[in-house]
Formats: structure tokens, sequence, C-alpha cells
């Protein structure tokens, strides 16, 4: 299916976040993979800086999404990103609110998706008040007590809290992720898009061409 269709065409879309290598890059690509993510976000041991991105986007086919994973981003680092990146989207993981969403659509012109930490069911509930604003939704695990980073923290929520929701935006599955796990995780939530980050590496930031495959195989059967 077309990454920018999420939603809209019969079939199930998969990002491959926290890429910091060209060969992960290809290899995430030839796997099947409909969007990409890359992190600007320091703390995070996958964070990469806008040149090194520009780098690693430009060799990236038509009809991948390249995403900019972003923390609290002020307006400069979001202007230097969305000007030299070359990125097609952006994703506010962090405490953005709807207003935050509405500008950031307003002034860079890219669409915004914005990730929601899960726990409980008061949670999901937050996701409503972005609904309108959003281009895409994620639901993704609450990162643990001293966590450093809100997500890539490979935890995993009770699915079954999202399971029964409907949305008037497409949305993603996160939190833990990896091929061992994906059928039942698609099964229980319903997800029409499934993200993963550490269940495909060898280490932070160091994709396995092999688990990537592995993955993207299950998630779209």
């Amino acid at each position: 299916m077309g990454s920018k269709k999420l939603g809209l065409t019969v079939g199930l879309a998969v990002k491959i976040c926290g890429l910091t290598r060209e060969l992960d890059v290809e290899a995430a690509v030839k796997a099947g993979a409909d969007y990409l993510g890359f992190v600007f976000f320091p703390p995070s041991p996958r964070s990469i800086t806008v040149s090194r991105a520009a780098e690693l986007t430009k060799h990236v086919p038509e009809g991948v999404t390249k995403v900019a994973l972003c923390v609290d981003a002020d307006d400069n680092l979001l202007r230097n990103i969305t000007s030299n990146a070359g990125i097609d989207m952006i994703q506010f993981h962090g405490t953005e609110s709807p207003s935050q969403v509405v500008k950031a659509k307003k002034y860079f012109r890219l669409p915004v998706m914005k990730a929601f930490a899960v726990a409980e069911s008061k949670d999901v509930i937050k996701a409503r008040k972005y609904e309108l604003v959003a281009d895409y939704l994620m639901f993704d695990a609450k990162p643990p007590q001293n966590a450093t980073r809100p997500g890539g923290n490979a935890e995993v929520f009770d699915w079954g809290l999202v399971a029964n929701e409907k949305w008037s935006k497409p949305w993603f599955l996160a939190g833990g992720l990896s091929p061992k796990n994906v059928v039942e995780a698609i099964r229980i939530s319903g997800a029409k898009g499934v993200d993963v980050s550490s269940g495909v590496e060898d280490a932070p930031g160091i994709k396995n061409s092999d688990q990537m495959h592995k993955f993207i195989e299950a998630a779209k059967k």
C-alpha cells in the first residue's frame, strides 16, 4: 500500500524508527517499510543531527514517508529539521499541546503525528483532544519511571486498551513490538499501522536487516 494512504486503503503500514545508518535505511526500504523514523532528541541513543538526517534521507525513494521524531522541540529546531533534513512528516512524542500541533501544521506545512504514552484507559482518552488537529495518532507504552526518553524503551502496554476505540484519523501501535509479537499485537489491538525500533536492533540505533524483514513480513501477512 502507499504510505500516504494509511487507514484509507486495504493493508497495513509499517514504520521502522530510530534509523542511524545508510545500510539500515536501504534494508528497511527493501524489506517494505512504508515509514522511516529519524530521531531528533539527544537523550536517545538513536538521535542524529539534522545534517546526518539529510544524508540518510536523500536516497529514500518516493512513496516511503520520512518522519522526524521530536520531543518538545523548540521552533528553531523544528524549522531546521523541516527545512534541511529532507523529511515529510513531524512526529510529536512529548507533551506538545493541541495548539502546538495546529501551529506546526500551519507554519511548516507538513502532516503531524502525535504520540501518546499509554498505561491505562485514561491515557487513551487523552488522544481525543488531538483527534481533530493531528493527521495521525500513535499509541506507545508509557516509559519506566526513571527513563530518559518517552519511547524506544522496549516496553509493552495492554493492547486491549485501544482494541475497541474508533478513530477518525489513522493510528499506529508502538511499544515493545518485535517479529515475535507483532501478529498478536495487531490481532488484539486492531491496528492498521505498527511502529518498531528496539525490537529489530542488535544495539540501540543498529538495526538488524533480517529482523526488519521478519517484522515487516509478519505484520503484512
